[in-house]
This record gives C-alpha cells, structure tokens and sequence, in this order.
C-alpha cells in the first residue's frame, strides 16, 4: 500500500465513539502511524466499552484523552491543547449520538468538548444502523455538519453486526485514510483538468497468451490520487491492475494499446496536464485467434505490428496542455530520455533505471530523474511514489504557470 505523504509529521487527532466498529479505529491507528502522522486518539465512555484505551496507547504511542478532569503534568488544558496541535480531526466511527451532539454544539465529553475548540478540517465516518442512518433528524445533523465545512463521509454497504443489511457500515479505514489526506492537501490544481494513464498492456495472440511488462500502475495511481487530493478533475485511464480504483475521479479500465489509445483520444482534449504513465507495449501480434492455439512450441515465429504511439500524437496536438511522459530505462537514461522528450514534443519526461531493487516496476518506491527541453535535469532522491507524484506535479504546476496557461 502506498501511503499518502501529505499526512506526514502531521497531528492527527481521532475521535473514537461507542460503535461496534470502534475495533477497525484500532488500524486507522495503525494506517496514520504508517503514513508518518502523530496520533492523539480521544474515546468516550462508550468507546471504551467496545475496545480498550490501552489498545490506542499502544498503537499510537502516545495517552489516550478519555476523561475531560485526568490530571496533566503540563498544566495545560487538555481539550483547548489538543485542538491547538491539531493538523486534522478525525472521527470514526462517528455514531448518530455523536454526530447529533456535534450538530447541536453540546460539550458533554472529552470528544465534543474538543470538537467545539477545534478550528482544523474535520471528518466524520458515519457507523450506525440503517434506519437510524436514514432517520431524519440523523441526515439533517449530518446536513448541518456538512454546511459548517466538516467532511462529511458517506457510510458503507453491507451486512450490519445488528443484523441488517444496507448503509451504516464504518467507511474502510483506506478510505478514511484517503480522505484526510485530501482534506489536508493545497488544493492548488482546483479546476484544472487532468488526464493520467497507468499500468501495462496485453497485447493477446490467443485467449489464454499475451504480451506484456512488469508494470503494476502504482506510479500512475499514486499520480491520479495526487492530482484529486490537490483538487483536479482527474480522468484515469489504467491497463490491467490488481488495485481498486482511486477515489472520486473518472476511471476507465482497457487492456490493450489500441484500446488506451482509444480512451486517451476521446478525453485528452482541453486537458491543462497529461501524465503519460502507462508502459504502453509498443508491438501487438499481427493476427490473434479466438481459440486457444495447441502446442504452440511449434510457432518459430510470431508476426507482429506496430501499436499507435500514444505520447506522440498527444505531443502533436497537445496546444495548451502540459504533457509529462515517462521513461523507464535500463541504460543510457538522459541520453534516452532527451531523445524520447524531444521527439515526442514533451514538456517534461520523468526518467528512471529499472532493474534495480526496491524502485520502478512494482515498488513502492522510486528514484527518478526530471529532464526539461531548456534546463538542467533535476534528480530526485529515492522515495515513495506517492511522494514522486507530488514532486512531479509541483514541477508540472511549474511550467504551466510559466507558460501562462493559468
């Protein structure tokens, strides 16, 4: 899992209230942790009767906020602190007695005095059961809430621990992840509209045999949640991955090269950036069949013919669109990648050797190099590719700001 890089060295601060899925904010905890961000966890009392505060203790590190008199060594107050510190405020799962307490302005615990002192983004993760999720008094608070600039997530759907089935379920805690990472991202690329391809082709001579690369579209992906989280309107256009699709963004499935090319064509018009991730497979065989093909030891040669250069024909018509391509090599690579920028008309092309461990295909991590038609390459120290796709896209914003398309 690639983990977002906004969240690093950042407070987050994560209400827990008394819901059965109190024990999934256990590995919210733990996706924060991993994310680089300092956890404060704040329970009520009913919170505490579904997981223990030792548990948060642990898997933070730091004390749990549970009682609004503990004593502090600090002499500070804990709620107006907290709220002081805090990057983020989390709650999940937010249960409808909390959110209705929120809505209404009580302060009553730990947990709604902090929300009344707070002045950071905040998100709730509605959990609870269906008809009291669609109860209108429940979807007016949550109104309320929304109003005011709280994030305000919609439940999942499924089997509830009441027995019902339907909305109510804790959003997966990769979403809460996801979505306070954007929540506190810049959102420095509100309106513009950006087009991203990802992952491999299959080029198939038969039903069951194709040709393909190694790549596993992480770098495509980490580039399209980037571009959401800084406020783009973000189409992705994506070969065969084994990922869910990104959050909030138009995603178009394909599995050949004519098929990409296909997709590209029909929504790379008026696009202010092109991120042209995909490892596109260059040949397709000449004639495929519809039955497998038996002992095909027997074919000594296999016809191919050329796929379209997709990076090409968007150099060609690219007019006020930045154009990003990348290039993964195994020798050579500024050589390589200034003739590929050069013939291919970009405006940018991230270069990196592949082979090596631990960066390009399949990794989640990555050590690139940014090489420009009119300055000095740029080289990136090895890091995580989500982190890479913000460095690109700062870049990126760059250049479009230099060339007065903004």
């Amino acid at each position: 899992m690639i983990f977002p890089s906004m969240l690093q060295n950042k407070r987050v601060v994560l209400g827990v209230t008394g819901g059965i899925a109190a024990y999934k904010a256990a590995y919210l905890v733990r996706l924060f942790k991993q994310a680089g961000a300092d956890v404060r966890v704040v329970m009520t009392r009913a919170a505490e009767r579904f997981v223990c505060p030792l548990t948060f203790e642990a898997l933070s590190e730091n004390p749990v906020y549970n009682d609004m008199w503990q004593d502090n060594s600090q002499g500070k107050i804990a709620h107006i602190a907290l709220a002081k510190e805090a990057d983020v405020l989390v709650v999940a799962p937010a249960t409808a007695n909390s959110i209705a307490k929120f809505a209404n302005g009580m302060a009553d615990d730990p947990l709604s005095t902090l929300m009344l002192a707070v002045t950071a983004p905040k998100l709730v993760a509605p959990s609870m059961n269906i008809n009291m999720y669609e109860n209108p008094a429940t979807q007016a608070n949550l109104q309320i809430l929304a109003k005011r600039g709280f994030c305000v997530l919609a439940p999942g759907i499924g089997f509830l621990a009441c027995g019902d089935e339907g909305k109510g379920r804790m959003p997966d805690p990769e979403i809460i992840l996801d979505r306070t990472a954007a929540l506190i991202t810049e959102k420095d690329l509100g309106g513009k509209r950006v087009l991203v391809t990802a992952g491999p082709t299959r080029e198939y001579m038969d039903p069951v045999r194709f040709i393909s690369n190694p790549s596993s579209g992480k770098m495509g992906f980490a580039l399209a949640r980037a571009c959401e989280h800084r406020g783009a309107c973000v189409t992705l256009v994506t070969g065969p991955v084994e990922m869910d699709d990104p959050i909030n963004m138009r995603v178009i499935r394909v599995t050949t090269a004519l098929e990409m090319a296909a997709a590209v064509n029909e929504y790379a018009a008026n696009q202010d950036m092109v991120f042209k991730a995909a490892a596109v497979s260059d040949y397709r065989p000449a004639a495929a069949t519809d039955q497998k093909i038996k002992d095909s030891r027997q074919i000594e040669t296999l016809e191919l013919a050329a796929n379209p250069d997709i990076l090409f024909e968007l150099g060609r018509k690219k007019g006020n669109t930045v154009l990003v391509g990348f290039a993964a090599e195994t020798q050579k690579l500024e050589e390589h990648s200034a003739q590929k920028m050069q013939k291919k008309n970009l405006d940018m092309i991230v270069g990196n050797i592949v082979g090596v461990s631990d960066s390009g295909f399949g990794a989640d991590f990555n050590t690139v190099t940014c090489f420009y038609p009119d300055t000095p390459p740029d080289r990136l120290a090895s890091q995580s590719k989500d982190s890479v796709a913000h460095a690109v896209i700062d870049r990126a914003l760059t250049i479009y700001r230099k060339k007065g398309y903004e």
